[in-house]
């Protein structure tokens, strides 16, 4: 007789959970809080970027949905292996060694897409972002290379698909509001007054990032200010269910993915506008200028490594300044390389066509203080090497403090223009424990029995930050762990 599982959520994570569970012979009901225009968590928010390991080309090929694209061959997509992409999150863990929830996200990562692509999945090269054109060649840096057709909308619908013709099904306006158990077990799900039994429940409710009293409970008080990117729904719920079953805390509670945003965007993402146009609040081009904080002062080095492995970081460092709030200056050399949301239709900036000018354009900044540390940035500028925003190009700054340490320009070339940003936040780090097959454990290491976990609710996978692109691939791993384990238990 197969089982009956519950998926809490319908989002990547909840999804790949879902296909998985249905794989295996599994009747599968998806429980979803919003309704069907809002359902998806916080995967139709994204730009759909996934992260894996990859030998080279050879291995992209097959998840690509338009392989003959003649951009294809003109490519140089480099190889990202294990020990690579195991490496980059060890940069972000201050100190700590791979977690295992790290490890099976590495060494799983590959297999995961082609698992996808099997589903028919499809991804496409991110040729705006994670390339430059070098000799007639489209180069892709920071290990970062496909993103799903249509972006995080597009992942959302193919995945949902695939749910679809396996035979899953979806209820929309269910918000799950407890678990139902009995002895120790879990057995099934409330919907209001409504109960819901189940072999086994699947916890992909997300993080607490839309709930500001947890924020402020777990990361502190500058966190009321941030920027929800995506969607209002997830509050905590499925961690607050799992602690009234025993379930343990585990993870980073201080930590979230941040990015810097536009400081007069929406809350919640505009999910209303189209995909491509979601992704334009965000402002992650500050490698190719400064930023300054209300005091006039540079706070970060903007120039440490490639945005991917920074964006994260900044957004919470954004935070953490007077008043929870940047500039961004560039000057007209590169504004031909500034991604394109700083060109989109609601982008916010100020332009003048001298620095002096354009300083006290930016609100809230001491402007003298401002035109000094512009001076000492330019004058620390090193402009022997060369700029090339392929490579880290080890253009730097001398005696600065913080230094930049890669693709530092003089800014002396009008017009000027500063962008006013924020830190947005994306998802908490902080979850739950899963065991290797996706169940969640108590505190004394046992499990819950019939209590199943993924995505961004699970905790160990992150720390201070991640190499852009991992978030929706530890989705996918955990949740078809997860969706195997609950149809085996």
């Amino acid at each position: 007789m197969s089982k009956s599982v519950i998926v809490v959520g319908t989002g990547n994570a909840a999804l790949c959970a879902a296909i998985a569970a249905l794989e295996n012979g599994a009747q599968v009901t998806l429980l979803e809080k919003a309704d069907q225009a809002l359902a998806g968590g916080n995967t139709k928010y994204t730009a759909g970027a996934m992260r894996f390991a990859y030998d080279g080309a050879a291995d992209l090929l097959p998840l690509l949905r338009n392989p003959d694209d003649p951009r294809v061959q003109n490519a140089d997509f480099g190889g990202y292996d294990v020990e690579k992409f195991g490496s980059d999150l060890l940069g972000f863990n201050d100190g700590r060694p791979l977690s295992e929830e790290q490890e099976a996200l590495v060494n799983l990562s590959g297999e995961t897409m082609r698992w996808l692509a099997s589903h028919d999945v499809k991804f496409e090269p991110i040729y705006s972002r994670q390339s430059f054109e070098k000799d007639g060649r489209h180069v892709f840096w920071g290990g970062l290379t496909l993103a799903a057709e249509n972006e995080g909308v597009g992942l959302f619908d193919m995945e949902l698909a695939a749910v679809e013709r396996l035979g899953g099904t979806v209820r929309y306006n269910s918000a799950v509001t407890g678990l139902v158990t009995e002895g120790d077990q879990v057995i099934g799900v409330l919907i209001g007054d409504e109960v819901m039994h189940a072999d086994a429940v699947i916890l992909a409710s997300g993080g607490f990032e839309a709930n500001e009293e947890m924020r402020v409970q777990h990361m502190g008080p500058n966190w009321k200010a941030a920027k929800v990117r995506g969607t209002p729904h997830n509050t905590g719920d499925g961690l607050t269910m799992a602690s009234a079953v025993g379930a343990a805390e585990y993870g980073f509670y201080a930590g979230c993915h941040a990015t810097p945003m536009d400081l007069h965007m929406a809350d919640f993402g505009n999910l209303d506008l189209p995909a491509g146009d979601r992704k334009n609040y965000r402002k992650i081009s500050y490698f190719l200028g400064v930023m300054l904080n209300a005091d006039g002062a540079r706070f970060v080095d903007e120039g440490a490594n490639f945005r991917n492995y920074t964006y994260a970081q900044y957004g919470a460092a954004i935070l953490e300044q007077p008043g929870q709030f940047a500039w961004q200056v560039f000057d007209s050399k590169v504004f031909d390389l500034l991604y394109a949301e700083y060109r989109f239709h609601d982008a916010h900036f100020v332009e003048a066509d001298t620095l002096e000018a354009l300083v006290p354009l930016m609100t809230g900044v001491n402007a003298e203080a401002a035109i000094t540390t512009l001076d000492a940035y330019n004058d620390a500028v090193d402009t022997q090497a060369a700029f090339d925003p392929t490579v880290l190009d080890g253009k730097a700054t001398d005696g600065l403090m913080p230094p930049k340490s890669n693709w530092a320009q003089k800014i002396d070339k009008g017009p000027f223009r500063a962008f006013p940003v924020t830190g947005g936040i994306t998802f908490t780090y902080g979850g739950l424990k899963v065991d290797a097959n996706g169940g969640v454990v108590r505190e004394d290491g046992s499990t819950v029995a019939g209590l199943f976990a993924c995505g961004e609710i699970v905790g160990g996978v992150f720390f201070a930050g991640y190499p852009g692109g991992s978030g929706l691939t530890s989705g996918a791993v955990f949740g078809r762990r997860a969706g195997y384990g609950a149809s085996q238990s």
